[in-house]
């Protein structure tokens, strides 16, 4: 079994490598491939020491699975060929995901989709697969019908730049700017790009992706917003249901859904932060209540680490979901 992780240099693909090393992915042979500026790099993976290989090295080794991280642009120009030597890529950028002939996918809720057949898949957008976490298994009980989603998204969702210049501003040191404005002590109602339509590209991946994953006809709206916390993106949530629910019902859901871990008693001051999400892989919730302004409505917190759940971690459990159905043999 031939694993390369495409990216491997940048802020995902190191948690990548963390996530394999936990999950004690079966492999016999690790392939660590970045950009040519990297090239020759020396990275330690279970106390063995790898050389980063080049793009055309990399599809010459012909591995099994390619994890990449490396950029849309990256993906659109080397996913297909990776796929034309018979790789099966995970791709984590957004090249693939609209795509009507790529499945999106999260393991927990969808993996059942794919086959042998599918030699690109799509991980999910960070934000998107913490979200569809918690309202799948509620829209399988009571039919979500619109979701308004507000995000609160943490600046390693940026990248690396992003984190520099927050530690930049705290110091008090000019440096160079992920971002328009200050980060530090600042919140910015601007996730990505700016569309015609007024929304971001972070927030239409977060209507379009959810209704690709969940169902096409849930209506979802979504306002995206950077603020100033290292890892892990949170959202505040308002689901609206076909169906009239029970509270204590939509506890025991969440509490029994895997991937999804219940923190919920105000009497104890117990609901989901990004500290306490750091470095896991599964998906909180908590600060469930009905919303009193309208019928069959739920108001919650999700919180999760974007870096693991929202990214590596997903990508890897596609991974292992492949070899355990054996869709993918070296």
């Amino acid at each position: 079994m031939k694993v390369a992780v495409v990216g491997a240099t940048g802020l995902v693909g190191n948690v990548i490598l963390e996530v394999l090393a936990e999950f004690n992915f079966p492999m016999d042979e690790l392939i660590l491939v970045a950009s040519e500026k990297s090239v020759g790099t020396k990275m330690k993976f279970k106390g063995k020491e790898y050389s980063v290989i080049g793009m055309n090295e990399a599809v010459a080794a012909k591995p099994d699975i390619a994890i990449f991280s490396a950029g849309g642009g990256t993906s659109l120009e080397w996913a297909p060929k990776f796929a034309a030597v018979g790789t099966t890529v995970i791709d984590n950028s957004s090249a693939w995901r609209m795509d009507a002939d790529k499945k999106l996918v999260v393991p927990e809720i969808n993996a059942h989709v794919l086959t042998d057949n599918d030699k690109i898949i799509a991980n999910p957008n960070c934000s998107t697969i913490q979200l569809v976490m918690v309202l799948a298994p509620l829209h399988k009980k009571y039919g979500v019908k619109r979701v308004v989603v507000s995000t609160y998204q943490s600046i390693s969702g940026t990248g690396a730049k992003a984190i520099k210049q927050l530690d930049n501003e705290k110091a008090g040191v000019k440096g160079e700017m992920a971002y328009p404005y200050t980060i530090n002590e600042n919140c910015l109602p601007h996730c990505d790009t700016f569309l015609d339509n007024g929304y971001t590209k972070e927030e239409m991946k977060l209507t379009n992706e959810t209704r690709k994953i969940l169902d096409p006809e849930i209506n979802v709206t979504a306002t995206a917003v950077r603020v100033p916390v290292r890892g892990g993106h949170s959202e505040a949530v308002n689901i609206q249901f076909e169906n009239d629910f029970d509270l204590n019902e939509v506890r025991t859901i969440l509490n029994n859904t895997p991937g999804v871990t219940l923190k919920d008693n105000p009497d104890t001051n117990t609901y989901p932060m990004p500290l306490f999400a750091k470095d896991k892989n599964d998906v909180f919730v908590g600060r469930i209540r009905r919303d009193e302004s309208q019928p069959n409505t739920l108001n919650l917190w999700i919180v999760a680490d974007n870096l693991r759940k929202g990214a590596a971690t997903n990508a890897v459990q596609i991974a292992q979901y492949l070899l355990e159905k054996k869709l993918v043999e070296a």
